[in-house]
């Protein structure tokens, strides 16, 4: 049967690698991926064929390993985090009917949600949202229902690509939406370059929240009214003291 593999990689640290991801990295001819997750673990799997595109060609480098495993040979597309949370997991499925003789085999990762609570603490203890902040294939207005919805529930929420060059006031906007609902000292954190080199990380409050600048390497964990700040850090307790 002809593999493709997908991967997560987890932060991109080789130490958040998953045993079942490494063994399908090592035993695959083919990596592909965007160019710069590629770049985080070229160096520990060297002799294999790259396959890569920038950014914005995702559908391309879908096609490329799938293509490249119909012919015969083993590929691995690779992500960061998990493969199937904001990954290349659903768009490989979505042509998988075109390629009906490649046998995908979805490996998952260690997504940004559950690397950068433990950083911070924990945050995830209860229920919770995650909701990325980027509208380019969601529309800004969908964005916006979720966000409120989900504080409305008292939902602790995650949140990917909070901000960039183009989208400056999104992460404001989500923040006054959550004020609507959860009051200005609400325990939030963030959590930037996970696992990686340069990583930074501050626990702080909603209102404080609101005027950070922060960028796409950023998570953001904006707390349940649950959640306190317990000796800097994040944490929601799940109620087993309450348990009789």
């Amino acid at each position: 049967m002809k593999t493709l593999f997908v991967v997560g990689l987890g932060p991109g640290t080789p130490d958040c690698l998953t045993p079942q991801g490494r063994a399908a990295l090592e035993s695959a001819q083919v990596l592909c991926g965007y160019t710069t997750y590629l770049e985080l673990i070229q160096g520990d799997f060297p002799g294999k064929e790259i396959l890569t595109t920038p950014m914005t060609r995702e559908l391309e480098r879908c096609r490329m390993a799938l293509e490249s495993s119909a012919a015969g040979k083993t590929t691995a597309m690779v992500c960061s985090g998990d493969a199937g949370v904001y990954g290349m997991a659903g768009p490989i499925l979505e042509l998988a009917g075109e390629y009906p003789e490649v046998d995908i085999q979805v490996i998952p990762g260690i997504t940004a949600a559950t690397a950068g609570a433990a950083v911070l603490g924990a945050p995830l203890m209860h229920d919770f949202a995650v909701i990325s902040l980027s509208d380019l294939l969601t529309p800004w207005e969908t964005i916006e229902k979720r966000l409120d919805l989900a504080a409305q529930a008292d939902l602790i929420l995650c949140l990917y690509n909070p901000t960039s060059r183009r989208r400056k006031d999104h992460l404001r906007r989500a923040c006054e939406i959550v004020l609507r609902h959860q009051g200005p000292q609400t325990v939030c954190g963030w959590v930037r370059c996970i696992g990686r080199e340069g990583q930074e990380s501050r626990v702080l409050t909603l209102e404080e929240l609101k005027d950070e600048e922060l960028d796409m390497f950023t998570t953001v964990f904006i707390g349940s009214s649950a959640t306190e700040n317990l000796g800097g850090r994040m944490v929601t307790p799940r109620g087993y003291q309450n348990k009789v």
